[in-house]
């Protein structure tokens, strides 16, 4: 059996998510007996036949949760027969009960095996992000969020403006995320924005010529307000350089964004950089997307 009947097998699955599905169905879809499909799935996919389906279900209920439907009516939907065994694996795989998740608790996301693609998973969680007041400049990308230009022009907007960075860093207290935001997104191009978090008093005193010595408007900075919004927010590895980690993450993301059953919102993306952390090989980068 090769990997493009496990694929069909998997597209099968998706489409009877909702329904009972016995190995032996699944099984017939790929064309192959039940022992040996879970055997060889099991080997190529790294987990089992009955988890993969497990986890998919619950994956798929955390987000009709979030989109305001009952716990019972999705319990029974994916097939537990009762509104406390449904919790109870619903606890057990997201680590929130889902009561919490349709309040916008974090959530995990497991999406559908893609042998097409060369990849088996790409993780992420579903979180609210709560409202944030930012100082920072920007300057316009052309092209498309995820296309191939971003890369080469983030590098460049940040090897050309260090000294900006270093101020509002300090004036930020040395806080240990940086923030990266997108918006106003057009089919020409969009803005990015580079920026950090100052509290109340460095947000107005950053303004002010008689506390910097200086006209700061001059060197563009300005006050983002973020929303609060869901997003499905995508981590590199911990490392000490986690930006070649990131680059490849930005390449798995466009990729694999069709897999997710994502609504994307009208909201800036951010990108959160956990920098300055006392341990450097605790670095990590944050790729946060909103959604509906």
């Amino acid at each position: 059996m090769e990997t493009k009947d496990i694929q069909t097998a998997i597209r099968y699955i998706e489409e009877h998510l909702e329904e009972p599905l016995p190995p032996a169905q699944v099984a017939e879809a790929a064309y192959c007996s039940a022992f040996h499909f879970q055997r060889t799935f099991g080997i190529l996919c790294g987990i089992s036949l009955g988890e993969y389906i497990r986890r998919r279900r619950l994956s798929r209920a955390a987000l009709d949760l979030m989109r305001g439907e009952k716990v019972l009516d999705v319990a029974l939907r994916y097939g537990y027969g009762t509104g406390e065994s449904f919790s109870r694996a619903f606890m057990k795989f997201h680590g929130v009960k889902p009561a919490q998740a349709k309040r916008g608790a974090p959530v995990k996301n497991f999406p559908p095996i893609d042998f097409a693609e060369g990849e088996t998973d790409l993780a992420c969680e579903i979180k609210e992000l709560p409202a944030k007041t930012l100082v920072g400049y920007k300057v316009r990308f052309h092209g498309a969020p995820f296309g191939e230009e971003r890369l080469l022009q983030e590098h460049a907007f940040y090897e050309s403006t260090r000294g900006k960075q270093w101020l509002l860093f300090g004036a930020s207290g040395g806080k240990a995320e940086e923030y990266a935001v997108v918006s106003d997104v057009t089919e020409e191009g969009y803005d990015y924005y580079i920026a950090y978090e100052l509290d109340e008093w460095s947000g107005r005193a950053v303004f002010d010529p008689a506390v910097t010595g200086m006209d700061t408007k001059r060197c563009g900075f300005e006050v983002l307000r973020l929303p609060q919004c869901r997003a499905a927010v995508f981590s590199t590895p911990k490392s000490v350089h986690p930006i070649a980690d990131y680059s490849a993450l930005r390449t798995a993301i466009m990729r694999l964004l069709d897999r997710y059953d994502f609504e994307f919102a009208q909201a800036p993306e951010r990108v959160v950089y956990h920098w300055h952390l006392p341990q450097r090989e605790a670095r990590y980068i944050e790729i946060c997307l909103p959604i509906v």
